[in-house]
């Protein structure tokens, strides 16, 4: 009986995810991120810091532990990465009141230390490419991958603005379209204006900020592979010894 309440209620858990996921229907590009490179987390902070943390906090991280796990002078990020007075040793919150937030945007931005987590990475980075004009909405802007998000598109300097197409490559509504960015045939979308950056330049951007995303929501990843690699070795190490005292305890027995 106790098992059958576990299960149970693990499958009610999972409920809302399999929700989310299978109503979804879009097709989430490969981030292919890699959190151990410490240049792509350096930029994808400075993004971070610059377009997101005005809105969004991110208040489970220390600015004095990024600067630690990033490699990055205190003075560096107290001129170029905190904006609010903010001191070296405090969390990554923000000035705006929630109140406030929640009039202006339908609903206060959310926290996002933990979002790359929750949602994947994949899941984050074809979202932040995902943004098309839809005047109907009250910030001007529609995602594929978030129907109906509240969220203005912060990044709309560096990509540029673009329209979602329809099946015969006019301007149409989301409807079932996949987002598929390897290639402009294959992509619903199509260019209105051009950004700050190509789209291969935009690409990494938002792999760069989607890999500081996924390090800020489990910082311990950067030293826990390291960990492993030894643990690995004295495992390996261990089983040698034990093997040859193995051997010495049983050599007189037949």
């Amino acid at each position: 009986m106790n098992i059958r309440k576990c299960v149970a209620a693990i499958g009610l858990s999972l409920l809302p995810w399999m929700a989310w996921a299978s109503g979804a229907g879009v097709h989430l590009e490969s981030a292919n991120i890699d959190v151990g490179n410490v240049q792509s987390l350096q930029r994808g902070a400075q993004l971070f810091n610059n377009y997101c943390l005005s809105c969004h906090s991110a208040q489970y991280m220390r600015y004095s532990r990024m600067a630690e796990d990033l490699k990055l002078p205190v003075d560096l990020v107290t001129e170029n990465l905190m904006f609010a007075g903010e001191k070296i040793g405090e969390t990554m919150t923000v000035a705006m009141p929630a109140k406030e937030a929640a009039a202006w945007f339908g609903k206060a931005p959310p926290d996002l230390t933990l979002t790359a987590r929750q949602r994947g990475a994949d899941w984050v980075y074809t979202y932040l490419k995902s943004f098309y004009l839809d005047p109907g909405k009250p910030t001007g802007v529609n995602n594929l991958v978030f129907k109906d998000v509240g969220m203005p598109h912060v990044l709309w300097e560096l990509q540029g603005w673009q329209r979602l197409k329809s099946a015969d490559g006019h301007e149409g509504d989301a409807g079932s379209h996949a987002t598929s960015h390897e290639g402009a045939a294959d992509s619903p979308f199509e260019q209105v204006t051009e950004g700050a950056l190509t789209p291969e330049e935009y690409d990494r951007a938002v792999r760069d900020l989607v890999a500081y995303m996924s390090y800020v929501a489990e910082p311990v990843q950067l030293k826990r592979a390291g960990v492993g690699i030894w643990v690995l070795l004295f495992l390996a190490v261990f089983g040698v010894l034990a093997y040859l005292l193995k051997k010495d305890y049983w050599k007189d027995v037949h």
